[in-house]
């Protein structure tokens, strides 16, 4: 984990609220894994103390380039989206412990639904020589961004939408338990909002599929210090807190609980 200045060399709207920023980073280009984050310092504020942890949704280890996705939610976020090129942001990182692949891994499915898509991109990038297949879940085609992307290294690409304006209408692990149906991988990679994740523990434990999740947490310092992003890991008889910004941001399904009786238990 690395303090350091980095510059903005690209910030643009890719769908509705969505927005994509590049930045130069030597030590996150060439050290950043897959499901990892940086924590970046809101600029002109000092009001908004805490830093934003936001994914890395792609590198360019030889222009030493980082893309990361974020959307525009509230203060903080509405002032990134106005931040142009030339821009110097204290950050964080590369944070968190990212995905990896097990040893042996040939077939991989990876799902993301709305800004959980970002970073799983970073894993078809990484593990391209995999056989992959891709699952993308948004709330309509306003809100689809980086298909494209995605059908550069997936052997196919499957597309759900709440509305039904882009792709099949419904959830993606609806999509995925069809598909599961008929095919099955070596491993599930995935991140998402809750309700999605939780569908998805549900549907790999039926078919018996090893999956690691990405959470989605609000973070306080992003370095193990303050707490803030605690989760319940391990069996609804056998559990411990552990920490999402630095044992995560990245779990195997099985042992996240995320429907609060742990919590209830305290």
């Amino acid at each position: 984990m690395s303090r350091h200045s980095v510059e903005v060399v690209e910030n643009i709207e890719i769908a509705c609220n969505i927005f994509k920023m590049t930045i130069i980073s030597n030590i996150i280009a060439q050290s950043a894994y897959p499901g990892q984050f940086i924590h970046i310092r809101i600029p002109s504020n000092e009001s908004l103390l805490l830093r934003r942890p936001i994914s890395i949704n792609g590198v360019n280890r030889e222009n030493n380039q980082v893309d990361i996705i974020y959307q525009m939610v509230g203060k903080g976020t509405k002032i990134l989206s106005c931040l142009e090129k030339g821009t110097e942001l204290d950050i964080l990182g590369p944070l968190g412990r990212g995905f990896w692949v097990p040893k042996g891994t040939k077939k991989i499915y990876i799902v993301g639904g709305g800004c959980g898509v970002a970073p799983i991109r970073f894993i078809g990038e990484r593990w391209n020589n995999l056989d992959i297949t891709s699952f993308l879940g948004f709330r309509g085609k306003s809100w689809a961004y980086q298909i494209d992307e995605f059908e550069k290294f997936s052997r196919k690409v499957f597309i759900s939408s709440d509305d039904g304006t882009i792709g099949y209408k419904g959830s993606i692990i609806s999509l995925l338990d069809k598909q599961l149906s008929i095919e099955k991988p070596d491993l599930i990679m995935a991140c998402g909002p809750v309700p999605m994740i939780k569908f998805l523990q549900e549907t790999v434990l039926k078919y018996d599929i090893p999956c690691q999740i990405s959470l989605e947490e609000r973070m306080g310092c992003g370095v193990g210090g303050c707490l803030v992003c605690s989760c319940a890991i391990g069996s609804k008889n056998h559990w411990e807190f552990k920490k999402v910004c630095t044992d995560g941001p990245v779990f195997w399904s099985k042992e996240v609980i995320l429907d609060g009786e742990a919590q209830t238990k305290c």
